[in-house]
């Protein structure tokens, strides 16, 4: 089991940025939990799979694509109907809907074996959880985070740029 855990999103980043912030975190293995591995918009093209991965190998930090913890179409669609009503937008939503949570955890993050997923760390490893939203509390990966420090006792810090 990791010893640490960090969350990032992209949003806000640059590479050598996000980059940078890894390193400070002392991170040693990156877990990508987005269902499609890709951003759009230019200034996010360094996170696209195939460059973020060769990034992080060129910094020494291993990458893992845990899919079975993306949300799925229909789970992110209740979302984005509910960032519709507020009148926000995935760039700048600022929480997760009681809808996205209650379905993500019901049907992502409780039939999960983390066990299965995070053998193989030690308590020495750091590693992230990688999406996309700027702000974790708009964001899945803070639910696995809140999951694996309540169930685990790892200490979780949320990146920001």
């Amino acid at each position: 089991m990791v010893g640490r855990l960090v969350t990032v999103g992209v949003y806000g980043f640059t590479a050598e940025r996000f980059l940078a912030a890894l390193k400070r975190a002392d991170v040693g293995v990156l877990f990508d939990v987005r269902q499609r591995r890709g951003v759009r918009g230019s200034e996010y093209a360094w996170a696209n799979s195939q460059r973020l991965q060769q990034a992080l190998a060129d910094c020494g930090i291993g990458y893992l694509h845990l899919k079975e913890l993306a949300p799925t179409s229909e789970i992110r669609a209740a979302q984005y109907a509910a960032d519709e009503a507020l009148g926000e937008r995935k760039r700048t939503r600022t929480e997760l809907s009681d809808g996205f949570r209650c379905a993500y955890v019901e049907q992502i993050l409780e039939p999960v074996d983390l066990d299965k997923l995070l053998t193989g760390f030690d308590a020495s490893t750091t590693a992230a959880l990688l999406c996309v939203e700027r702000d974790p509390r708009a964001c899945h990966r803070s639910l696995i985070a809140d999951r694996l420090a309540a169930d685990y006792g790892v200490p979780v810090e949320h990146l920001m740029p």
